[in-house]
């Protein structure tokens, strides 16, 4: 029996380390319900202290929340602040000017590197550029940017000029950036003739002229930036479209911030779209920012000499809170990524880590579980005594996955963040601190400080713990969503229906609590629930079940309908060996349905299960269950069904055949 396999089999909980509550910036349980309590007495003025503690102000704010129009809250609504200058000038202004803010490492392996005066200086000089082509305050600017330094600056000078950005994953199709200028009535783009990316060169300006040619005569764009990044040939609308470097040659040292009001929007996100139509989640500046600071602060336990790394894409809010934002908020030294994983090996993640002392790793459970697939060699061949913490993020992390990585990977010796939260939250809302709370593998735990989480049942009453039911945060606070651009009435419908009380705000996902400690567990979202013969599953007891199995990389589950059970479960299947087929499939299949049978009871027996050698991502991670939904029902995937996005779309026709 494998380490993993013993350690699955005992109680698993790992308490903090001495050393790690002795150096954590919340220290200690007695510190975090200090906090807790200080919140449930007085809320506002607790959020109100930390603002004024954490937060840059050019005018103070006289009141912390506004509830008066709720569910659109506000948080202080008369302070006024500018995001970039609290990333940028502030850490210059108070010596770190010469600190390195961003190691770039690119695809090919090349480092290069931005101290804060350099980023100060680079967001200055597209600031104005962009001014001088006419961009102003509350001007939507959309960005479809390579991971790379130039794109935190575009985000930045946006920022910093009170511009709305948008920033589109890189990976997404001409189709999803029409839609997305034509709903935020942007009037620029920003964006690089192309990416590097595992070893290829993906062109991003040809996407950007179809979306603009889809927007017909009614686009709003006037302007295109382009950034050189691999030199590959595009085309450039004389009228239109304008080269980086040539927008900001000459451009003044200077650029004073807008400061604006802390509810003047920061960004729009859109969602991906693959369950219809996008939606802009609006999110403030001052909200917003305070709550990037204090999760960089708390739960990632950020010093000065740490080396931070998110591997998220900046098309994702990750990417924004814990990229762009969060660390350079805090003065911290962070390392963005343009490559893969498993580019040009499954080593490249560990190799980065020995070459920059990464100490603060932040990635999500999918890319954990597909280098579990390479196998524990990788990582032993790399140098990673410099971290200190692990942390996962996007969706939640099976137990046998969560123990790999803090055996494989933390060696044993450093805790685990398994960070819930959302687009629409912010930041984190749910997480580990790292000086607190002892270590579940598979649950998220405890509400961040400040944050009033609950499990709820159909008529919004609270649950008692053990017993499942809705994720909901009963009270506002200031990172949430402030509405959905363009749509107030589905902005309250969809988080705060009124059958929540109409001031509640439902997160979408399942949620149980430990009836001994209150930790809790995300069961799944609320439609990828099972409901087999009367029986209601969710989707992530029954993966974390497969992948719990040896011979299993990864799983995804959905449900088709069944005549018999009304629903039916499919499984689709990665496995640690070579794809199976025919006669060994099926024998296969039937350990694995004997197993989930044995783990969770006969009624949670995948009816179809389905092999392949990946599983239909997006080039970012993401699952596309939709897809799975279609296949398992034995449908076509329509043509007007966007594959564009996928990493691999011929993995959909080796999935079509159940075993």
């Amino acid at each position: 029996m494998s380490s993993i396999e013993s350690s699955l089999n005992e109680t698993r909980v790992f308490p903090p380390s001495d050393e790690t509550v002795a150096q954590a910036t919340i220290s200690g349980m007695p510190a975090y319900l200090a906090l807790c309590k200080e919140a449930e007495q007085d809320y506002p003025g607790y959020w109100a202290r930390l603002a004024r503690e954490h937060v840059v102000w050019k005018q103070p704010f006289s009141k912390s929340l506004d509830d008066s129009a709720a569910p659109f809250y506000q948080w202080f609504a008369d302070g006024k602040l500018n995001v970039s200058y609290n990333c940028l000038d502030k850490n210059v202004e108070a010596g770190l000017g010469d600190k390195v803010a961003i190691i770039f490492e690119a695809d090919d392996g090349h480092v290069s590197r931005a101290t804060y005066s350099e980023l100060l200086s680079r967001t200055v000089a597209l600031a104005n550029a962009l001014k001088a082509h006419g961009i102003k305050k509350s001007d939507r600017v959309i960005i479809y940017m390579p991971m790379s330094i130039e794109g935190v600056v575009a985000m930045q000078a946006c920022a910093r000029i009170g511009a709305i950005h948008s920033v589109v994953f890189g990976g997404f199709s001409a189709r999803s950036l029409q839609e997305r200028i034509q709903d935020a009535g942007a009037i620029a783009v920003i964006t690089a003739d192309g990416q590097l990316r595992g070893g290829r060169r993906l062109p991003l300006k040809p996407a950007v002229d179809e979306g603009i040619t889809l927007c017909g005569e009614e686009s709003p764009v006037k302007m295109v930036f382009v950034y050189q990044r691999t030199g590959d040939p595009c085309s450039m609308q004389a009228d239109r479209d304008i080269w980086w470097h040539d927008a900001v040659a000459g451009q003044p040292a200077l650029c004073e911030p807008e400061w604006v009001e802390a509810e003047h929007p920061l960004f729009l996100l859109y969602t991906s779209g693959s369950t219809g139509k996008p939606k802009g989640v609006q999110h403030s500046s001052g909200g917003y920012l305070l709550h990037a600071i204090l999760t960089t602060k708390w739960t990632f336990d950020l010093k000065p000499d740490d080396v931070f790394w998110c591997t998220a894409d900046i098309g994702w809010v990750t990417g924004h809170t814990y990229v762009a934002y969060g660390p350079l908020a805090c003065g911290g030294t962070e390392v963005v990524f343009e490559g893969t994983a498993t580019y040009p090996d499954s080593g490249r993640f560990w190799k980065n880590i020995e070459s920059h002392k990464v100490s603060i790793f932040y990635t999500a459970p999918t890319a954990i579980r597909s280098l579990i697939k390479a196998g524990p060699e990788q990582p032993k061949k790399y140098d990673m005594s410099s971290l200190r913490l692990l942390g996962s993020v996007g969706e939640p992390i099976n137990p046998e996955a969560w123990m790999w990585y803090y055996t494989v990977v933390g060696g044993e010796r450093c805790p685990i963040v398994d960070t819930f939260w959302q687009t629409e939250t912010g930041g984190h809302v749910i997480t580990p601190l790292p000086g607190v709370t002892p270590l579940v593998p598979g649950s998220c735990t405890l509400p961040f400080p400040g944050i009033q989480a609950a499990v709820v049942d159909e008529t919004g009453t609270e649950v008692d713990w053990g017993k499942g039911g809705f994720l909901v945060i009963k009270k506002p606070w200031p990172s949430m969503i402030r509405t959905i651009w363009g749509d107030p009435e589905r902005y309250k419908n969809a988080y705060f229906p009124v059958d929540f009380g109409g001031k509640t705000y439902l997160a979408g996902d399942g949620a149980v609590r430990d009836p001994q400690t209150g930790n809790f567990t995300i069961m799944g979202r609320i439609d990828d629930v099972f409901n087999v013969s009367g029986h209601r599953m969710g989707t992530m007891e029954i993966e974390s079940a497969l992948v719990s199995n040896p011979m299993v990389a990864e799983a995804a589950v959905v449900g088709r309908p069944d005549e018999m059970t009304g629903e039916a479960i499919c499984a689709f299947v990665v496995l640690r060996q070579a794809c199976p087929t025919g006669e060994e499939a099926k024998r296969i299949a039937n350990e694995l349905r004997a197993w989930v049978a044995k783990e969770i009871g006969p009624i949670a027996r995948p009816k179809d299960i389905r092999f392949g050698d990946n599983l239909p991502k997006t080039r970012s991670g993401k699952i596309m269950r939709r897809l799975l939904r279609t296949l398992a029902k034995g449908e076509e995937i329509g043509k007007d069904v966007d594959v564009s996005t996928l990493e691999n779309p011929a993995i959909l026709d080796q999935l079509k055949q159940a075993s």
